[in-house]
């Protein structure tokens, strides 16, 4: 039996285990939500409501092999965002207040600020980038899902995903090129 399924079986029987699931997964299923979304409270809003229904269906999820928990938690995370997209109509505007805080506090002030300007602009890009783009590249970097989980998650073949992926990471570069070019 894997670390990962014996994890999982005692997260179904034991809230003290249950709690470590949740420490081990939470800061992907954060990182996730907060680049989808990008406002700090409507992140925790809907970070909190992907765990209340982690929590009302752990009971039931069957592990099916490495990675097969990670993939169920994101396809939760996934319809959730998609939800709060749908009741949101789109993305908002977002201020240097706004944005989550998905690294170590004690960095510097210029550094912590700086690093929220590089979110703002990197989201800026990924949000022109196309939504199955923008959901592929998000599930990939900020949620740390290896391409075969965000096929299942999305219902994709592996390979349209791996194509979605190199021609974002393409889309990002070239604007990036072009916005140094325009400095």
């Amino acid at each position: 039996m894997t670390d990962e399924r014996h994890q999982i079986e005692a997260a179904q029987r034991s809230p003290a285990a249950f709690r470590q699931l949740y420490r081990d997964y939470l800061p992907q299923v954060y990182a996730y939500v907060a680049y989808r979304i990008g406002s700090k409270w409507d992140t925790e809003d809907v970070v909190s409501d992907i765990w209340l229904k982690v929590i009302g269906g752990i009971s039931r999820f069957r592990y099916q092999g490495e990675g097969s928990f990670r993939a169920w938690l994101f396809r939760i995370a996934y319809h959730s965002v998609t939800d709060y997209f749908r009741q949101q109509r789109s993305a908002a505007e977002l201020g240097l207040e706004d944005v989550p805080e998905l690294h170590s506090t004690d960095l510097p002030p210029d550094e912590a600020l700086s690093r929220k300007e590089e979110f703002l602009r990197l989201r800026e890009h990924i949000l022109a980038l196309s939504p199955r783009r923008q959901e592929i590249l998000t599930l990939k970097f900020y949620g740390g899902l290896r391409n075969i989980d965000i096929a299942a998650i999305l219902q994709l073949d592996e390979r349209t995903v791996a194509s979605h992926l190199c021609r974002a990471i393409e889309d990002l570069q070239q604007c990036y090129r072009h916005e140094a070019e325009q400095s």
